[in-house]
């Protein structure tokens, strides 16, 4: 990004590409692999077993959106057959707190928000406006 566009970073503005960066960061399994990732390294299916409902495919695409990023860091040992391994980079591990306040404050406010999701969803529809 050159200098001129940096001066102009506002998420708030259409294309400010910063946007792309809260995608990432938003994103509830981008969320929950740093914070399992922040405990230590792991490999695919442990990660996979952890992560309970995730998909091989949503697996890999988070792994490489956080990988792309600069977030997760791959490693590839040469063995037969390959073993791979995943761990947080420097930039992975200083946005892990901020991922585990977001997770945190979920839980901590879930029965608040199921409360008032069901009396949203058990209003009656609003009168269309003449």
């Amino acid at each position: 990004m050159e200098t001129n566009q940096l001066s102009r970073v506002d998420a708030y503005l259409r294309h400010c590409a910063s946007r792309t960066v809260l995608e990432t960061v938003a994103n509830k399994w981008a969320v929950l692999l740093v914070g399992t990732l922040s405990h230590g390294t792991l490999r695919f299916g442990e990660l996979r077993r952890r992560l309970d409902g995730i998909t091989q495919k949503s697996l890999t695409q988070s792994l490489r959106v956080l990988e792309r990023d600069g977030m997760v860091v791959r490693t590839v040992y040469p063995t037969i057959p390959p073993r791979v391994e995943y761990s947080l980079s420097p930039l992975g591990h200083s946005v892990a707190d901020l991922m585990a306040g977001i997770r945190s404050w979920s839980e901590q406010h879930l029965l608040e928000i199921l409360a008032a999701r069901e009396a949203y969803d058990s209003r009656p529809a609003p009168a269309p406006v003449s």
